[in-house]
């Protein structure tokens, strides 16, 4: 599938793909890449669930998307991840396809929780907290995957065991690098623990895409990147439509391709290499795939959120 552009392969998965009696729960589902990914799984046949920081805001950017629904989550607020996650499992419905789309990026230094670097806090310990959670509700599909959207960013930052949280001194970029690199060693960690259980889970980087991620990103830095022009208009012609973008999670979330695998990272609707070239933001690190390093990560996030898969 290499080298196969990315529409067309989405366009082959969902001639394929019915997704009719299936449930998917999509974090930040109802702005950019998100909004993309809840209307391809509608489209097919899906339920989809909603979890929204800002409901009346999803609500109205969903409306007219047959087969979504949504619910109050704030994924730096970890009583909100558990009373959403009671909430739904009061309703008795299994999750058949969760999607941890929901992030931050580069944004200036702030503390939510217990005092938690807040790229760190949403974009991983909410979303770990959340899938521990739910996990009666993806035990009981009987073959529910798990997708975690990461970022060639996490080739800025491995893991910061000797400072988590930034507390000596702050950089947006870093903080978001080992975040998105805590993506990766979360699906990876959670591969092996719900392999067993039918459980498979995958991360993806989705391709550089203007959406709402940016809006920590003052214009004249754009610029400076080469992102848009002077007029606000995108410039890279590398840069990927939104829909575009949700194509590898929507692919990595439901590809028969991938039967029987998992704890992979994906990108460009294909299973990506190891980056081997440190000067090439293509693949995925070798520290972002470690064994030992996402085992370590998996404890650390159980102690601070208090949750564990029950």
């Amino acid at each position: 599938m290499t080298g196969t552009p990315v529409l067309e392969v989405a366009a082959a998965e969902k001639a394929t793909v019915d997704l009719s009696g299936k449930l998917a729960v999509v974090t930040g589902g109802y702005s950019g890449l998100g909004l993309e990914t809840t209307r391809a799984l509608a489209n097919a046949g899906a339920r989809v669930v909603v979890p929204a920081r800002r409901p009346a805001d999803a609500e109205a950017a969903l409306a007219g998307i047959s087969g979504a629904e949504v619910d109050q989550l704030d994924l730096a607020d970890l009583a909100s991840v558990e009373a959403f996650a009671r909430r739904f499992l009061g309703t008795g419905r299994p999750v058949d396809l969760l999607i941890a789309n929901a992030g931050i990026m580069a944004a200036p230094e702030r503390r939510v929780g217990p005092g938690w670097e807040s790229h760190f806090a949403i974009c991983h310990l909410g979303h770990h907290a959340l899938v521990s959670r739910l996990w009666p509700a993806l035990k009981a599909a009987g073959g529910a995957r798990v997708v975690t959207v990461s970022s060639s960013g996490h080739h800025s930052s491995p893991m910061r065991w000797d400072d988590v949280q930034f507390e000596r001194g702050y950089d947006r970029w870093l903080a978001y690098g080992q975040a998105k690199t805590a993506n990766v060693l979360f699906a990876v960690r959670l591969d092996t623990l719900g392999a067993e259980h039918g459980i498979r889970a995958f991360s993806l980087h989705p391709g550089a895409i203007l959406t709402p991620l940016q809006r920590h990103l003052r214009q004249e830095e754009m610029v400076e990147r080469g992102w848009i022009d002077e007029h606000g208009d995108q410039a890279d012609p590398d840069f990927k439509t939104p829909e575009q973008g949700a194509a590898t999670q929507v692919w990595a979330a439901t590809s028969p391709l991938l039967d029987g695998l998992g704890g992979l990272y994906c990108e460009d609707c294909d299973l990506a290499e190891v980056a081997v070239d440190e000067g090439e933001w293509v693949g995925v690190r070798p520290y972002a795939i470690d064994p030992d390093e996402a085992a370590r990560l998996w404890e650390l996030s159980e102690n601070l959120t208090g949750t564990s898969l029950g």
